[in-house]
């Protein structure tokens, strides 16, 4: 039987979701906690694997289980057991061939900025005190709608088979006179995707390079023509999408 997890966590304590050999992993800690709970050797897949620092109001991950199980009580016990910074919403039975990452119809990421240091938003948000261009910014990001093959901001060190994603959405909010977030949706992205092309739409809000030059960028299909990868605390994963039953 299969079942799906929903769950969210801080990850500024964490070298990303996927075990490491030498380093703290959210997959870790997780897979060890319902392993002891359910007292069996438990194996999750995520929806995707988040980088070192990054952090997910929703994701989800699948795991196999032959006994039924009460769901609620075992909601419970794992977030008594699990460390505060990682907690379980939901657990549910789905169809024995629904994944995690291969079901997911999309995935949504919202990068958040400020501009004023605020000690409560360490390690939660990236500071940026220089002024930015918001308008010229989404302006830019027409250009993330209207392409598809972004190796511009995949990492160069990669064994990924395709540099092809759909881009559904990609926008600048301007929530105070302090805080912008940039929200973007596809249905998949590449290892850095996210942080490199927030790097770059910056550097169009600082007039660094203009929108036409992002487009160019794109084209380009070279990461040393992109701009710098921002910090990924303060990347979160918000929401993944499904057409599960």
């Amino acid at each position: 039987m299969r079942f799906f997890i929903e769950f969210s966590y801080n990850g500024s304590n964490y070298h990303g979701w996927q075990r490491q050999p030498s380093q703290t992993s959210i997959q870790e800690r997780f897979e060890d906690c319902i392993s002891k709970i359910l007292s069996s050797n438990i194996s999750l897949t995520a929806a995707g694997r988040t980088d070192t620092g990054v952090h997910a109001k929703k994701m989800f991950a699948h795991f196999d289980y032959d006994k039924e199980f009460d769901c609620l009580k075992t909601i419970h016990q794992l977030n008594s057991f699990l460390p505060n910074d990682i907690g379980v919403r939901n657990i549910f039975r789905v169809n024995d061939d629904d994944h995690a990452r291969f079901s997911a119809l999309s995935r949504t990421y919202r990068y958040l900025l400020i501009n004023r240091k605020d000690p409560f938003m360490q390690k939660r948000a990236y500071l940026l005190k220089n002024k930015l261009d918001i308008k010229k910014m989404n302006e830019a990001c027409k250009y993330l709608l209207s392409n598809d093959n972004f190796k511009s901001f995949s990492k160069s060190k990669t064994d990924v088979k395709t540099y092809i994603c759909d881009i559904q959405e990609a926008s600048w909010t301007q929530v105070d006179d302090n805080t912008f977030i940039f929200k973007i949706k596809a249905n998949r992205f590449l290892r850095n995707m996210v942080r490199a092309i927030v790097g770059t739409l910056i550097e169009v809000g600082q007039n660094i390079i203009t929108i036409d030059q992002f487009n160019d960028v794109i084209l380009s299909k070279n990461r040393a023509k992109a701009g710098y990868s921002v910090p990924a605390h303060g990347l979160y994963l918000t929401d993944v999408e499904y057409d599960i039953n």
